[in-house]
């Protein structure tokens, strides 16, 4: 987990670095298409029988979702600095925690509800609206936190009747559809060899950090390695430092650790619940995935 945040971190910088020159769908499309590559070799390897699903509407519009995300996560950070935008994107487990509640009647005790209330004041202290401070584009990250979020519940409901790699695959080829149909308008061929050589690198370390991520949730529960995703945050800030000259002020760091911790004691909550559900089989809600 943790190299698969290194290598997504990186992800990330080469992307923001792309937006000087290339249109952010055609720099998300180039990473993606390094999942897709990932996922024709597992049709090769494996057959056409892993695309087999009972809820292929759910899988499609989780795919687009996932494109979605990545757009305006991408489009963002063309305004906003690396580490402002990935410590907005922690806001997500919140955001599960509220759909998961309103849509979904999960039961959420109190002490989840603070987590959430303590989460989003810390979004707060790291955009502080109305001062300025920070570009207003970082809405943009608002919303694609939101659209991860639901692409998270909707992880939830297939997950009940579909392996991990039928839901990946679904990702890239649906993800991939829907970016390919604008994309004719706004694509660019690179003019240099230093813009292909990161799209390629992108490509390459987003499928990586792609199966880092899937082979830690399969070795470990979890709870455990979910954590870890916040050392992102880590390496955003030293990427940010070295490729743009960039460093979070003292109020992002406070706002951000609010939003760690709480995000940590959210997970933590999560994993509890799906712990005495799994106990206890009378229970009326399925266990969390």
């Amino acid at each position: 987990m943790a190299g698969g945040m290194f290598l997504f971190s990186a992800v990330d910088t080469i992307a923001k670095f792309l937006t000087e020159t290339l249109h952010p769908l055609q720099i998300v499309w180039s990473r993606h298409l390094g999942l897709l590559l990932g996922v024709v070799v597992l049709l090769a390897v494996r057959g056409v029988g892993i695309l087999r699903t009972r809820n292929l509407g759910l899988q499609i519009t989780r795919g687009a979702m996932a494109a979605g995300s990545a757009f305006l996560f991408v489009f963002a950070i063309s305004f906003v600095p690396l580490v402002d935008a990935i410590a907005v994107t922690f806001v997500a487990p919140f955001l599960v925690t509220i759909i998961g509640a309103s849509v979904l009647r999960e039961p959420v005790g109190i002490r989840r509800w603070t987590a959430v209330a303590l989460g989003f004041i810390g979004v707060l202290i790291v955009t502080r609206p109305g001062l300025g401070v920070v570009h207003p584009a970082v809405l943009l990250v608002l919303l694609a936190a939101l659209l991860f979020a639901l692409r998270q519940i909707l992880s939830r409901v297939v997950a009940k009747t579909d392996p991990i790699t039928t839901t990946v695959a679904y990702t890239a080829l649906a993800g991939s559809a829907v970016m390919t149909v604008p994309l004719a308008f706004v694509w660019r061929w690179p003019t240099t060899a230093l813009e292909v050589i990161l799209l390629i690198a992108m490509a390459v370390l987003a499928a990586i950090a792609e199966i880092f991520v899937i082979k830690a949730l399969d070795e470990a529960d979890a709870v455990v390695v979910a954590p870890v995703h916040y050392s992102i945050l880590i390496w955003a800030t030293f990427y940010g430092f070295v490729v743009f000259g960039q460093l979070p002020d003292f109020w992002t760091w406070v706002g951000a650790s609010i939003i760690v911790a709480t995000g940590i004691y959210t997970l933590h909550r999560e994993w509890q619940k799906g712990q005495s559900q799994t106990d206890n089989p009378c229970s009326a809600d399925p266990p969390n995935i």
